[in-house]
């Protein structure tokens, strides 16, 4: 099969279409939540048909799964690349805090409330895997083995979120504790949750992170 020239003027143009496309979902993500994602709307605002958007993206779900799937990408490249200049559990609390603090809409179409009727591909699944290994990593490094099971369960018996991973089940535990506990808090501060109470949200990180840290 002879091999797509990606460089023609045509595919450059596509190419630029959809990242335009894609700006634009961000917009309306942003205004009114995934759930009201409309490809005619992005048409009329791009000046062109529903029609001759459909030549772009097929349809609402593949569009979803485009913004997931650079969603993911973004946050695994970044705690990848922390990893390797070689931040810690800590170092990576902190880089993911920073990136949703920068990338709210992204942070909230991966780990949000799901979006009704949508299912991932399977692909989505792998690039998710590749953040918890990053913190697999950070945790096989920070807590020697142990046969303790703080959560009344035996992870290590229901393995498949960590891809076969080779973490022991303390590292397991320590990670699973780590993504609840951050994502929880920061889930309510980029909700808007914190407001009025009178601290900064990020101390409130900053202590939970102390107590992950410190066993708790």
């Amino acid at each position: 099969m002879a091999k797509t020239d990606t460089n023609t003027p045509r595919e450059r143009y596509r190419t630029q279409v959809r990242a335009e496309v894609k700006e634009r979902a961000w917009e309306q993500i942003a205004t009114a939540g995934a759930s009201a994602l409309s490809l005619n709307a992005i048409a009329k605002q791009m000046g062109m048909s529903g029609p001759a958007l459909y030549r772009y993206f097929a349809g609402r779900d593949e569009l979803i799964t485009e913004l997931i799937r650079d969603a993911y990408r973004s946050l695994a490249d970044t705690v990848q690349a922390a990893s390797a200049d070689g931040a810690d559990l800590a170092g990576l609390a902190h880089v993911l805090r920073r990136w949703a603090l920068e990338h709210p809409q992204r942070y909230f179409l991966v780990y949000g409330t799901p979006v009704p009727g949508y299912h991932a591909p399977e692909d989505i699944t792998g690039i998710s895997s590749e953040i918890m290994a990053t913190l697999l990593d950070a945790c096989a490094q920070l807590v020697p083995d142990s046969p303790a099971t703080p959560f009344g369960v035996h992870l290590e018996d229901h393995r498949e979120w960590a891809q076969g991973h080779p973490a022991q089940p303390a590292a397991l535990h320590r990670a699973v504790s780590f993504w609840t506990r951050m994502h929880g808090v920061l889930s309510l501060e980029l909700s808007g949750h914190f407001s009025g109470m009178g601290f900064d949200p990020a101390l409130l990180f900053a202590a939970e992170l102390d107590d992950l840290l410190a066993g708790s």
